[in-house]
């Protein structure tokens, strides 16, 4: 019966998280019910099997939870995280707090005891890797056009400079307009332009409106630097599937680093 539980769990989680990525993917955002439905569901069933069958792991589903709340609403206050980001990984922790080793045994042999952390460092490690598109693209830019990649911006720091570059890439002006998934990464204010580190949803209007009005008036190319808002659920979904069959990949990573030769 503990195996049918765990079934319906991972089952529920997969299900919601595979639409949910979907919805980030095609329309960059998820509607609420998918959330206002799974966490309700999931509490029930993690709840009920754990007092059936496992009374002293309660304490563990309560740690996870609190730890991965905690975690996603830090992020999001943060700007890293988007609300439905957040809202995933809460319910992941309410319906997977730990791993289901009655169906499982991760190939890696490693996962946290607090499971939906593993999930979430498997999540950020495969967004990473967008870095070598950024790196591809801002290459052949570089190539192509002959230009400097930072003209302009003298005043910005070397490591500002740098993050922009492994975050983002340069793109026209009206393709920022029209594509409301990427964010800028610089901004024109008070006739100074400015690198911006931590693009966020509720300030893309505004810096996109300072952007046209100083290329109307001459003082901007049409060019900026701009980066994709990321559907990490994406991530998160397939962060999922690699932890239960896989384990923990950056543990995984670590340790072969550090093992002695």
């Amino acid at each position: 019966m503990n195996e049918v539980f765990d079934g319906v769990r991972i089952a529920l989680c997969l299900g919601f998280l595979i639409y949910a990525s979907w919805s980030d993917f095609k329309k960059r955002e998820v509607g609420n019910w998918v959330w206002a439905i799974l966490a309700p569901s999931a509490f029930a069933l993690t709840s009920l099997q754990f007092f059936m069958f496992a009374p002293e792991s309660l304490y563990v589903y309560a740690l996870s939870l609190a730890s991965t709340s905690a975690l996603s609403i830090t992020l999001f206050y943060a700007g890293a995280f988007g609300g439905a980001d957040a809202k995933a990984l809460i319910c992941l922790s309410l319906a997977l707090p730990s791993y289901p080793a009655n169906l499982f045994q991760p190939y890696s042999g490693f996962v946290s005891p607090l499971f939906p952390i593993t999930v979430f460092c498997n999540a950020v490690l495969m967004a990473a890797m967008s870095v070598f598109y950024a790196v591809i693209r801002n290459y052949v830019w570089k190539r192509k056009t002959g230009k400097k990649f930072f003209e302009g911006f003298e005043k910005e720091s070397g490591w500002r400079k740098i993050l922009v570059f492994l975050c983002g890439y340069k793109v026209n002006i009206t393709e920022l307009e029209k594509k409301e998934h990427l964010y800028p990464l610089e901004d024109f204010n008070y006739n100074e332009r400015k690198l911006l580190v931590v693009p966020k949803d509720e300030g893309r209007s505004g810096v996109v409106g300072r952007i046209q009005e100083a290329r109307r008036e001459g003082k901007l190319q049409n060019e900026v630097w701009a980066t994709p808002g990321l559907p990490l659920l994406i991530f998160v979904t397939v962060g999922l599937i690699v932890a239960l069959v896989y384990g923990d990949i950056v543990w995984s990573v670590l340790r072969s680093a550090l093992a002695p030769t």
